[in-house]
């Protein structure tokens, strides 16, 4: 969703101009994009976002323009299989972008809530996208898609993994959260966060895991060895502490990892494993579509 995030921001910097937004609403066969990957279009031709892996984009942001000058939207059909390196059909619709569809999805993402957004491409209503309350409100010919928050990492102890974990995580979107202990942990917490365990200290390790075990986080990892994650559980239940969230220890998909930077990307690796419903298991061995895990862990969202 790092695009949505980049879509907004590149909004409120240009408030005055006119943009035109394009959502890829339908594919057929293999896309190097799914459905809902959206991009902004200026009017000179400034493109933000992506609906491919690069070789429609320049068309696209064409079309967009005149889009802008007219008002008019517009679908776009790209034969994959004949011009470019997929093989199937995607449909790409093209229209003026509404500020106040910005300034709603700002607001849900401030307050990291999911919002459903419709994008009505065909049919005899309204063209165009809108936020709807349920998905019973949406029109015929429509593609919904749930906008989900960004994705944050909460950073618990210092160390040399800190800094290429703080700069994966903004690379992709995240928000980072850090903090040094126990006592100095944020109390909004939800099903879009990841918590990370490295004070290297027993003592603020168990602080850290008595407080974030029971809250039911999809992915809570504790650095260390497996002997060590053994005796702080005992401990820690022993203490009668109710174990909710899914604990990651050792932390990190198995990458052969040995600098800190190697370490932060089989953590960051394996927490995009976790929250899109993934394997982590080399495309080359899938039996399945690519997509297929990504696209069913959007339907849990």
């Amino acid at each position: 969703m790092k695009e949505i995030e980049d879509i907004i921001r590149a909004f409120a910097q240009q408030r005055d101009q006119l943009f035109a937004l394009a959502t890829l609403v339908r594919a057929r066969g293999s896309s190097y994009r799914r459905p809902g990957a959206r991009m902004l279009v200026a009017p000179d031709g400034r493109m933000v976002g992506a609906l491919s892996g690069g070789c429609l984009e320049e068309e696209v942001a064409l079309r967009a323009r005149e889009v802008i000058a007219t008002g008019a939207p517009v679908l776009l059909r790209f034969d994959t299989r004949l011009r470019y390196g997929c093989n199937g059909t995607i449909d790409i619709f093209v229209e003026k972008l509404r500020p106040e569809l910005v300034a709603l999805l700002a607001a849900a993402q401030r307050a990291r809530q999911p919002c459903l957004v419709a994008t009505v491409f065909q049919g005899d209503t309204s063209l165009g996208s809108r936020i709807l309350a349920s998905p019973d409100d949406a029109s015929p010919g429509a593609f919904l898609q749930t906008i989900r928050p960004p994705w944050q990492l909460l950073l618990i102890g210092e160390g040399p993994d800190s800094a290429p974990l703080r700069a994966l995580a903004t690379t992709l979107g995240w928000k980072v959260i850090e903090a040094e202990d126990a006592p100095s942990l944020p109390n909004e917490f939800d099903k879009w966060t990841a918590a990370v365990v490295k004070t290297h200290n027993y003592g603020r390790d168990y602080a850290a895991l008595e407080k974030l075990l029971p809250l039911g986080l999809p992915y809570l990892a504790l650095l260390g060895p497996r002997r060590r994650r053994d005796q702080l559980l005992y401990t820690l239940l022993e203490a009668g502490v109710i174990v909710r969230s899914e604990l990651f220890s050792p932390a990190g998909l198995d990458l052969g990892a040995e600098s800190p930077e190697e370490i932060a990307l089989a953590i960051v690796a394996e927490i995009q494993a976790t929250f899109s419903a993934a394997a982590g298991e080399s495309l080359r061995d899938r039996k399945i579509p690519i997509h297929f895990a990504s696209e069913f862990a959007a339907a849990l969202t």
